[in-house]
């Protein structure tokens, strides 16, 4: 689980409780069920406009992935490709297809295989690279729709209060009764500004980080298989691999978890 993304909604959302509070305010007062059903249907409604129902029906799947840490692990991988450069050189590349079972990354595996049945290089990074390409475009679209969430949200929070300040007009004749309906009519844009600036955006956000990574992460896949092909020596893929890490990070060697 990603912590940051669960205890950044916790910060945010403590802040603006403890601000009411000791501001004196009345936490029932900010609960609005019609403000909600305005900023969430509108949203949703808006957005399922916008994409193919089946691109909709995953919200709940990306919200869950925002909490999830991504699962990527480039230096594991670096290690993973030396070895199999090693064996590769000492062994053939034929030796590299009884390894394929202890490989857990489906895209590490598709490129042994490819090697092993000798694919011509420039056909398995085109094959390797389109799949990287159509799991970059699935990301993509997923983190428009958080993100078209985010803009839809504040705009459907203003029709929101628009409705409710209509009400408010119609019924100036209850002078009483005008502060607290003016009030409760401003309450869709908080919730739409809340939602657009503490959920969908910074989610979005997130995922788009996380697919920076995976992307990275295949990259080094797609070098080392092509290395490993060209019968590169085991120092070489290092090296060539380690290019892809923040100076920092290259020549620490970790256990390969994908041969374990």
């Amino acid at each position: 689980m990603d912590i940051a993304t669960g205890a950044g909604l916790l910060l945010a959302f403590v802040a603006m409780i403890v601000s009411v509070l000791i501001d004196g305010g009345n936490l029932l007062a900010f609960f609005n069920v019609p403000s909600i059903i305005v900023v969430f249907g509108g949203s949703f409604g808006a957005v399922m406009t916008s994409y193919p129902l089946k691109t909709f029906l995953t919200l709940p799947k990306l919200v869950a992935l925002s909490f999830k840490m991504p699962k990527v692990d480039p230096q594991g991988l670096i290690e993973q490709f030396v070895k199999l450069a090693d064996q590769a050189r000492r062994e053939g590349l034929l030796s590299l297809e009884e390894q394929v079972a202890t490989i857990d990354d489906d895209l590490v595996k598709k490129g042994i295989m490819l090697i092993v049945d000798g694919v011509d290089p420039s056909v398995v990074r085109d094959i390797l690279e389109i799949d990287n390409d159509v799991a970059s475009r699935r990301h993509s679209l997923g983190i428009s729709m958080l993100e078209s969430l985010g803009a839809v949200s504040p705009a459907m929070g203003m029709v929101g209060t628009v409705l409710g300040l209509i009400g408010v007009l119609g019924n100036l004749a209850d002078s009483e009764a005008l502060g607290p309906a003016i009030a409760v009519a401003f309450l869709t844009t908080l919730y739409g500004a809340v939602v657009a600036n503490l959920l969908w955006t910074p989610m979005a956000k997130k995922l788009k980080e996380n697919d920076r990574l995976e992307a990275l992460s295949r990259e080094v896949i797609v070098e080392g298989i092509l290395a490993i092909q060209a019968g590169e020596n085991p120092r070489i893929v290092r090296e060539k691999l380690e290019s892809f890490l923040a100076p920092k990070l290259r020549g620490q060697e970790v256990a390969n978890k994908g041969g374990e």
